[in-house]
């Protein structure tokens, strides 16, 4: 579904990526792991098109879009919930939600019902502004935001943090629902190692820029979790 090849990034003379190689599969949560400051985020920005890489190139659905703007990708189905949320506060949540259709393909203008059921807080809150929300609402909303778009592919970027426990689990099952009913590809950036290994399918290890570590989530070991993730 999300093909990334030999891909590379640098702020000037600073290189934050190198030689990036990574495959995500339809129905899979594929989680990128690492400290704070290995590239984790600017990965996900040069997958959405947020960035330009300095080399390689990116594939959706067998399509080179490492060219593209990222409303051209979204349209292609690849959908960025970025970390901090990034909601619209003085938009309403419905507001909110409206901005996420311009990603869809069949130029639909009304909020799908069933994005709503997976959150029924803000269905309940529609007229309220997004930045009266608490935090894990205003999550919620970004996810939502993102799913009225209809993406084949949901880049997420560090969901859990700042959220309370109640929240985290039931962004989880939506994740889980999404994943298993579905079939959309999820790519998960998390420092939270329970939510982890409670969704993930697949796991890439960052350290300064580089693939480290991948595999199979069951094969994220204490080992591992030592030598690249610990602080």
């Amino acid at each position: 579904m999300l093909s990334i090849e030999n891909l590379s990034f640098a702020y000037g003379s600073i290189k934050t990526l190198t030689d990036i190689r990574m495959k995500v599969e339809p129905g899979r949560v594929t989680c990128i792991l690492g400290r704070n400051g290995v590239g984790k985020t600017t990965l996900l920005k040069c997958a959405m098109g947020l960035l330009r890489p300095s080399a390689g190139r990116i594939q959706l659905g067998g399509a080179d879009v490492t060219g593209l703007a990222p409303s051209r990708r979204a349209r292609m189905g690849l959908g960025l919930v970025p970390q901090g949320r990034q909601i619209f506060p003085k938009l309403t949540v419905e507001e909110n939600l409206r901005v996420g259709l311009e990603a869809r393909r069949d130029k639909r203008r009304d909020i799908p019902e069933d994005v709503l059921a997976l959150f029924p807080v803000l269905k309940s809150m529609a007229r309220r502004r997004g930045g009266d929300l608490s935090g894990g609402q205003q999550q919620q909303l970004a996810i939502a935001r993102t799913l009225v778009g209809e993406p084949r592919v949901v880049l997420l970027d560090e969901p859990t943090e700042g959220i309370q426990p109640n929240v985290i689990r039931e962004i989880g099952q939506v994740l889980r629902d999404l994943v298993e009913k579905r079939g959309i590809a999820i790519v998960l950036v998390e420092q939270y190692l329970q939510f982890v290994k409670e969704l993930g399918h697949d796991f890439y290890i960052l350290n300064r820029g580089r693939v480290v570590a991948e595999g199979k989530t069951p094969e994220l070991t204490p080992d591992l979790v030592k030598a690249h993730l610990s602080v």
